[in-house]
């Protein structure tokens, strides 16, 4: 195990913004971390865990240690009639260990197919896409407490999972490295194509016989036609969440605006389409230097070449003033600022 000083993050975050890290290690191993987190040089130091840099805008260099979680394995651990427990380690990568689960068989993760990021960051945000969250799947995950160096086991309820939030991010933020989840997984699969152009996507590619497979390509499919790659254009996927409003509020906003977009949810509220809100007050495709908002999805900023995190963050503030402004609906960063 190395420390490395004053290290480069640009190729270690999916937006390429170029911060440096006062200090940086790469760590295989939990004897590894809790080496270096009994360290007298660093036990005291500011710290940040790093995956796989999807979900992360640097404004400025950290003055501390980045521990980046390259803990590798996944394994069947055990099934009963209905599931299959499967046990991955934090530092995979997310789109392959589902594409693993598929190959296998393994039900219930195909909606989540090529989300960016690694297996440890899924819990912590709660990722969702076409009508599925890891909640939904989540078995329990095993987490390195920073301070006493102890494992312990978290369950479902134990991560308190809301839209894309959990404990980690909340009153355990900064506490914990998640080092491996386990996740319950269906035998007989339960197929969900109801959000989203799934459906559409499927109708397109000719299947005839419904499958968790042909699920994965065809939001693969729609997941390529409209988000950048971040290895060709920075970017951190979905920058803002999708706001929650009352019904009432809702039902205002949409005599002014009619062709608003709206999803009642199971606790009577309105979730409504940030990208459509931002789109709306004309953001779409703009750009500013070499930071802007993606032509395709209005939800996404970008980094087209040399933009700093300060300029993504400005350009992210001015959107939610103007949706402010104009719907009096305020939008909340689903990126995390460093």
């Amino acid at each position: 195990m190395t420390v490395h000083q004053n290290y480069s993050l640009k190729k270690l975050n999916t937006f390429g913004i170029d911060a440096a890290a006062k200090y940086f290690a790469e760590l295989s191993s939990i004897e590894q971390f809790k080496e270096l987190l009994s360290d007298k040089q660093y036990n005291t130091a500011a710290k940040l865990i790093l995956g796989g840099g999807s979900n992360l805008l640097f404004t400025k260099n950290f003055d501390g240690i980045v521990l980046k979680n390259s803990l590798k394995g996944i394994e069947l651990i055990k099934e009963d009639a209905d599931s299959y427990y499967v046990k991955s380690a934090a530092g995979e990568v997310w789109h392959e260990f589902v594409m693993h689960c598929i190959q296998n068989n393994y039900a219930g993760l195909e909606n989540l197919s090529l989300i960016p990021g690694c297996v440890g960051a899924s819990p912590m945000q709660n990722i969702g896409a076409y009508g599925v969250e890891i909640k939904d799947s989540f078995y329990e995950l095993e987490a390195l407490n920073i301070h006493d160096h102890t494992i312990q086991n978290f369950t479902n309820s134990d991560c308190k999972f809301g839209y894309r939030e959990s404990v980690f991010k909340r009153e355990l933020k900064n506490q914990f490295i998640i080092t491996s989840v386990t996740f319950k997984l269906n035998k007989t699969p339960n197929l969900n194509t109801s959000y989203g152009a799934i459906e559409q996507e499927l109708e397109k590619m000719g299947i005839k016989e419904l499958s968790i497979q042909a699920i994965s390509k065809a939001v693969c499919n729609i997941r390529s036609s409209k988000l950048p790659n971040p290895t060709e254009i920075g970017n951190a996927g979905s920058f803002f969440k999708n706001p929650e409003v009352t019904k009432t509020k809702f039902e205002t906003l949409k005599i002014e605006f009619p062709g608003i977009v709206g999803y009642e949810l199971e606790n009577g509220n309105v979730k409504l389409a940030a990208g459509w809100l931002i789109e709306q007050c004309g953001w779409k495709g703009k750009t500013f230097g070499d930071a802007g908002v993606h032509k395709l999805q209005a939800l996404v900023l970008v980094n087209y070449a040399n933009a700093k995190g300060n300029e993504i963050y400005d350009l992210s503030q001015k959107i939610m003033d103007s949706v402010k402004e104009k719907y009096g609906v305020e939008l909340e960063r689903e990126v995390n600022i460093i």
